[in-house]
């Protein structure tokens, strides 16, 4: 596969996230992978694996698999480059917390933005090794950059009071506001994956 055809594929991946609030999908040329744009899940045993972008409908595939294959405890993200819907993103991780299910990145998988979002829902986190954790700022439909909004906005406490309850440092969020523009990705360090108590093994 081409650098160039695989710069071509993030780029039409990236102008379709752009269009959900605060969601951005970010190129994914450093980690020399391929990505599907559709979401696709399917069950392997007592473990559901999700693959591509995150939608508007995740919460009603997620309880749709959770009502078929009850026996489902893992999550398992694949290759999640984004989401172009943050809010449902966000209920899904708390519908996964109160599951009391766990969360799996895939040897050599990778999760960005709303991905990593999804992933802290697990009780249990994990990370295979290999595994990117990629985070970057937003920027909504309108052209709104985080840096312009006060600290106190209600849109901050939102991610704030979800990294929270996930067991997340406040400091997680404003770290991933200045880690990357919106059109870019920053994969955590392991030593960075550790502090912010992404990884709860």
């Amino acid at each position: 596969m081409s650098r160039v055809w695989f710069a071509k594929a993030i780029k039409r991946v990236l102008l379709t996230l752009m269009v959900g609030l605060l969601t951005a999908c970010a190129s994914l040329m450093e980690q020399g992978v391929s990505h599907k744009s559709d979401l696709q899940i399917w069950v392997e045993g007592d473990r559901a694996f999700i693959s591509g972008v995150l939608g508007a409908d995740l919460p009603e595939k997620f309880t749709d698999l959770i009502r078929t294959s009850p026996n489902v405890q893992t999550i398992v993200l694949v290759d999640v480059p984004g989401s172009v819907d943050q809010e449902a993103t966000i209920n899904t991780a708390r519908l996964i917390r109160r599951l009391g299910l766990n969360t799996h990145i895939t040897r050599t998988g990778y999760v960005v933005s709303g991905g990593v979002d999804l992933f802290l829902g697990g009780v249990q986190r994990t990370i295979g090794a290999g595994a990117g954790v990629g985070v970057h700022s937003w920027l909504d439909r309108l052209g709104i950059d985080p840096d312009e909004l006060n600290s106190s906005d209600p849109i901050h406490a939102t991610y704030v009071n979800f990294y929270l309850a996930m067991g997340i440092p406040e400091d997680f969020y404003w770290f991933s506001l200045k880690a990357a523009p919106a059109d870019r990705v920053y994969f955590l360090s392991p030593e960075e994956i550790y502090d912010y108590r992404l990884d709860t093994q």
